[in-house]
This record gives structure tokens, sequence and C-alpha cells, in this order.
């Protein structure tokens, strides 16, 4: 049985956009799954410390036969084989996916939390992910269409490198 999975994508290091996109070309290669849809790619700035350059954000669907622990696996490969380290929290990144829902499930494990903790308070996930799914319900029931600004608060990447 397949679930949908929503993967936010993030990159601020090494030519971003091309980050993403190379991200969404492992994305579409992973077994018994299929890259159905990916939002336009979004400008924010820094979640932690300032003192690093500008993201690059989008969200992407997949649909996916795998389990949430294998496909947070496969995740965190993607983000190593594209030269992923982790210095410092919210620190800069050559790439971070983020499994932000799985189908309705909600899960509360050691490595990881479905939906993603931060979902709700970052527009930089909410306005890719409304792009792609304006009538999402959230697994507690609430619209993601009530969560979202009103005004768009990021700028779309006009041309991904």
């Amino acid at each position: 049985m397949s679930s949908l999975a929503f993967i936010g994508l993030g990159a601020n290091l090494d030519a971003p956009a091309r980050q993403l996109w190379q991200a969404l070309h492992h994305l579409a290669a992973l077994p018994q799954s299929r890259l159905l849809q990916c939002s336009s790619f979004y400008a924010s700035k820094p979640m932690g410390p300032q003192d690093q350059p500008d993201y690059v954000n989008a969200v992407a669907v997949l649909e996916t036969g795998l389990e949430p622990l294998a496909l947070l696996d496969a995740l965190q490969a993607i983000e190593e084989r594209q030269g992923r380290v982790r210095q410092r929290r919210w620190g800069e990144r050559t790439l971070d996916l983020d499994l932000l829902l799985f189908g309705d499930q909600r899960l509360d494990l050691p490595r990881l939390q479905v939906p993603h903790y931060g979902l709700k308070d970052r527009d930089f996930v909410l306005l890719p992910l409304w792009e792609l799914a304006p009538e999402l319900v959230l697994p507690d029931g609430q619209p993601l269409a009530a969560l979202v600004p009103e005004a768009e608060a990021l700028a779309k990447v006009a041309e991904p490198l």
C-alpha cells in the first residue's frame, strides 16, 4: 500500500536551486516511490543564525510504498550524497530534506516526528505546501488554508539555476 509523503526541501550553499533540482532527481529514483509534483522554489531568510546566505525552499509530493523510517533513511542518504554536513543547529547546508507529512499518520518516534514539528510555524513550508495542496487537512483536523499567511511573504525564485 502506498502513502502520500510531503517532503520539504531547502538549501543555501553551493548553488541552492541546483541542489534542489538534484534532490528532486534523487527523490524520483527512490524505490517503491513516484515523484508526483514539486512546488515553485521560494527564497527565504535563514531561520537560525543570520550570518549565512538566504535559502531556496520547496515542497515535493511523493507517492511511496516505503515505511516512514525507511523514507527518512533514504532522505538522509540523499542529503549526505549532496554533501550535507551538520555543523550547527539551523546553520547553512547544501541540502535539507524534511518529511513533513506521511499520509494522515501521526508519529512521535525518537528519530521522526510527523507531522513535522515546525510545519505550522514556517512560511517557507506552508506556502509551497499550500501551492500543491490548498485543500489539505492536517492529521489533527486543521485545514492547511487556515495556517497560510494572507500575504505571500516569500518571493518565488524566478529562474532556478
